[in-house]
This record gives structure tokens, sequence and C-alpha cells, in this order.
């Protein structure tokens, strides 16, 4: 669980970006690994700005679970690793690419779980990081139109 909380992410972003050179649907492919991109760094950015104002304490400061890892720095709420790992997933699951979303959703939950395991978040933790991930891909979606100039384009790189 250790490691699956320290390299879970890292590799999610991995299977996303190899994606890009897929040759089944490419552009609309692209399009999703560019909207899942999007969407990470926008549910990072709303969790920075949630953190400005709720100052939650890890669950092992509070004395509740015992910690397998180094300590943290920041708060608590939200989870930045289930708010990442969501995002990817609801941008994938906003393009219609079923069997990619599904692999990806059980990567995101084996992640949301060792953040609980080994004792960094509260499971409200975690369902508000979800959240945040789920909103950033709705925002992205509703803002990053396939075959918009932008996307066409961006999708021709490489």
């Amino acid at each position: 669980m250790i490691a699956i909380s320290q390299i879970g992410v890292p590799l999610m972003v991995l299977a996303v970006a190899v994606q890009w050179w897929s040759k089944a649907d490419r552009y609309h492919v692209r399009h999703a690994c560019l909207s899942a991109g999007l969407s990470f760094l926008l549910g990072l950015a709303i969790n920075q700005a949630i953190l400005l104002f709720v100052h939650r304490i890890r669950p092992y400061d509070a004395g509740v679970t015992h910690l397998l890892i180094a300590p943290s720095a920041d708060w608590s709420f939200p989870s930045d690793h289930a708010t990442a790992s969501m995002a990817i997933v609801a941008a994938f699951a906003m393009q219609a690419l079923q069997r990619r979303t599904l692999v990806l959703f059980a990567a995101a939950l084996l992640i949301c779980w060792s953040r609980l395991h080994i004792g960094v978040h509260y499971a409200g933790d975690v369902v508000g990081g979800a959240v945040t991930g789920l909103a950033a891909a709705l925002a992205v979606r509703l803002s990053y139109r396939e075959n918009s100039r932008l996307d066409v384009f961006a999708t021709k790189i490489l």
C-alpha cells in the first residue's frame, strides 16, 4: 500500500501519456488525454484554494491512525491523490472510453484506499478529493471542446 500511495498517481499519469500514441480513434483519445491533464491540474489548483480555508489536521496527528510513512506538512482535506486520480478517471469517462475508464478507475480506487490504509487521510478527505476531481473534469468538459481550433492544433502534435 505504501508503494501504491507513492507511485500510483505518477503511474496513472504515465498511462495517460502513453495513450497519446494510441492507434485506435487517435484524435479522440488524444483529446481525452489532454482533458485528463487539464482536469488533473485544475483539480489540484482547486485543492490549493480549499486549503486556504479548510485546516483539517491529519488523522495521525489526532491519534486516530498509525502513520506508515513520513508525516505530511500540509492539511488533510482534501486528498490530492484522490483528486488527481479521480480527475483522470472522470475525464476519460466523459469521453465515453469505457475500457480505459474501467482500468483507470480500478487504479484510482486502489490509490484512494492506500491513502486511508497508510493513515494519512480520513475517508471524508478522500471523498472530498474525489468530488474535487470530478468537478474539475466537468469544468474542463464544459470549456474544452473536442474539434475546436485549439483541440485540433493540440491533438495533431507528434
